[in-house]
């Protein structure tokens, strides 16, 4: 029993001083201030098919956020943000553990696995946008940008949906 005891105690140990070097490496990772539980893991900018702002058009915009955790996380109050500042705000959701949901633009009702924003116009751009996600507090979690002039701040940027025309609207512009 003795000696079973102490091999714990030595694993402890020993686990104890692999965490603290590896400390100063996470935290001189200045990319992000703490390690988000919630990322941008998805984007579908560019709604498939005709752009004729029906329900179901719109809904086929959206933007994927997924729990790398295995804790919920509580997203109450948190936004996702375009750069024109058009904001959806989440209420009283939680996301559970290894778990991913997706925001659609226009009008459904709310699931476990899909929320919807309820607007009656697209919100991210074909071009060119960035999808900022924040916590109730406004602080930065994550961001997803497509197209150019992006990779100003220090979020780490994924490429979102798939760019079959070369990231240009059909209308050759914006489309908000």
């Amino acid at each position: 029993m003795v000696t079973a005891r102490r091999l714990s105690a030595a694993a402890l140990a020993a686990a104890a001083i692999v965490g603290a070097v590896a400390l100063p490496a996470s935290a001189a990772d200045h990319a992000r201030p703490e390690r988000a539980k919630v990322e941008i893991s998805a984007v579908q900018y560019d709604s498939p098919g005709p752009e004729d702002r029906s329900r179901r058009s719109l809904n086929k915009e959206w933007v994927e956020l997924t729990n790398t955790t295995r804790r919920d996380v509580n997203l109450d109050g948190w936004t996702l943000t375009n750069e024109d500042g058009r904001t959806y705000t989440f209420d009283h959701y939680r996301l559970e553990g290894r778990a991913t949901v997706r925001i659609h633009t226009g009008e459904g009702r709310d699931s476990g696995s899909d929320l919807y924003m309820d607007r009656h116009n697209y919100v991210w751009d074909n071009y060119s946008d960035t999808a900022t996600l924040r916590n109730d507090h406004g602080r930065f979690i994550d961001d997803a940008s497509w197209g150019g002039r992006h990779h100003r701040d220090g979020g780490h940027h994924h490429d979102g949906g798939h760019d079959r025309d070369g990231g240009h609207d059909r209308d050759g512009g914006h489309h908000h």
